[in-house]
C-alpha cells in the first residue's frame, strides 16, 4: 500500500477541507482526525503541532485550529 491519493481521495479531502473551513465546528470527530492524518503526514510548522493534537483529541481542537488544518489542505497544489 502507498501513501500516494487517488484522485477521488484527493478531491474528497478538499471538498472536506472547504466544507471545515467555512463551518469547522460541524466537522466529525472521524472527518477531524482525517485531515489531521493528512497533514500529521507533512513537515509543516504550525499546522503539524494542530494535527497532533487533533489526532488525540479531536474534540478539544478550536474552530481557528480547524480553519488552519483546512486552509492547508486546500492550498495544497494539485498533482496530476
Amino acid at each position: 500500500m502507498t501513501d500516494s491519493h487517488t484522485p477521488s481521495a484527493t478531491e474528497h479531502l478538499q471538498k472536506l477541507a472547504a466544507r471545515g473551513h467555512h463551518e469547522p465546528k460541524l466537522l466529525t470527530r472521524e472527518e477531524i482526525t482525517m485531515l489531521a492524518a493528512h497533514v500529521g503526514k507533512e513537515h509543516a510548522g504550525v499546522e503539524k503541532e494542530i494535527a497532533k493534537k487533533a489526532e488525540h483529541n479531536p474534540e478539544g481542537v478550536t474552530a481557528e485550529e480547524l480553519r488552519t488544518l483546512c486552509s492547508h489542505i486546500m492550498g495544497e497544489k494539485k498533482v496530476r
